[in-house]
């Protein structure tokens, strides 16, 4: 279990942020140990457990799902799938838990047919209980239907599932469902841009990354909206400074096309540190999807090559320019051949 007990607070343990909810929810128990008090021992986690179990023990049905959950944060996925198998038939939390694991394989073999039917059981519940995660099955259940992960692959029963799930001007939608219609009614095959733009606002709106830098991207070319370069500019740059890698190459070509070369250069040259290894961990921290982070990528690091080749915002070097020139072609060939079609036509 990698977690550093010796400190007064949980910023470092996987848990940290439920043993603090604990803490909340149960005013009157301290589960952080204070060090300086020979009597005081036990880690926060160990801690916690123990509190729990007792309250668990007496009859607490709460306390039963923050101990699955605890276990379930520190990676004890075995324990955790104990505690909520124990209380799947009145707790919709905990049986949304478990369908999490199902789908994913923590500490159980992989069961997508078994995940599909668990969230479709939380999403059917009316309980009151089911609130908190009825919008998240939901979401859950159209990337299956996309996917066909347990059940026939489904453009339209995806669609369906999303549209549920995030919820027109209700606040407790699912950003994710939000941002994955904006995305869906993005792609050829399905698309509608005005659809498109207007889940990408509704996610926006609630704090998705992905659709911020998705709406910059539509502002700056009309797309599903009249060309806005103010409010592309403004989308742009906030996304990137949240660490949207799209964003920041599409910030890059904005500078660029409007000649300022050191602006360009700069942002482009912090992107090209990245490489294909760090698009997964940059997925994991951001929210944001492999397939734009690759694309942020290669443009920013083409355009970086750019620069080095022309001597714009930057001393000319050739022999970097080829070097990176290559790297942005590894990164997404597909982004590389565009750009280059633009370099042909005289574009860049």
């Amino acid at each position: 279990m990698e977690a550093d007990f010796e400190t007064s607070s949980t910023e470092n343990l996987k848990s940290g942020r439920l043993i603090t909810a604990i803490s909340n929810v149960y005013g009157d128990v301290t589960l952080i140990p204070d060090y300086g008090t020979a009597a005081d021992s036990g880690s926060p986690v160990e801690r916690a457990e123990t509190f729990l179990k007792k309250r668990a023990k007496e009859g607490d049905e709460q306390a039963v799902f923050l101990l699955g959950q605890l276990y379930y944060e520190e990676g004890l996925y075995t324990k955790a799938e104990e505690v909520f198998d124990s209380i799947k038939a009145t707790d919709p939390k905990a049986l949304y838990q478990l369908a999490v694991m199902y789908f994913d394989g923590l500490g159980t073999p992989v069961d997508h047919a078994k995940a599909v039917a668990y969230m479709k059981r939380v999403a059917s519940c009316e309980e009151p209980a089911a609130a908190s995660v009825k919008h998240c099955a939901l979401f859950n259940l159209g990337m299956a239907s996309l996917e066909g992960y347990g059940v026939k692959p489904s453009k339209e029963e995806a669609e369906r599932y999303w549209l549920l799930a995030a919820s027109e001007g209700d606040r407790s939608g699912n950003v994710k469902a939000q941002t994955s219609l904006g995305l869906f009614y993005s792609n050829p095959d399905t698309l509608d841009l005005k659809k498109a733009f207007f889940w990408h606002s509704e996610a926006c709106g609630n704090g998705s990354l992905e659709s911020q830098g998705a709406l910059g991207v539509m502002y700056l070319y009309g797309l599903g909206i009249s060309q806005d370069p103010r409010s592309a500019l403004l989308c742009l740059k906030e996304a990137s400074e949240r660490g949207n890698i799209y964003a920041r190459g599409h910030l890059v070509a904005y500078y660029y096309q409007r000649k300022l070369f050191p602006k360009a250069a700069a942002i482009a040259h912090s992107v090209s540190k990245y490489g294909d290894e760090d698009i997964a961990v940059i997925a994991r921290n951001t929210e944001c999807l492999p397939e734009y982070i690759s694309k942020g990528i290669a443009m920013a690091v083409f355009y970086y090559a750019r620069c080095l080749q022309l001597g714009r915002g930057l001393q000319q070097d050739l022999e970097e320019a080829k070097r990176h020139f290559s790297k942005a072609a590894q990164i997404n060939p597909e982004v590389c051949q565009e750009l280059q079609t633009d370099v042909t036509y005289g574009n860049i």
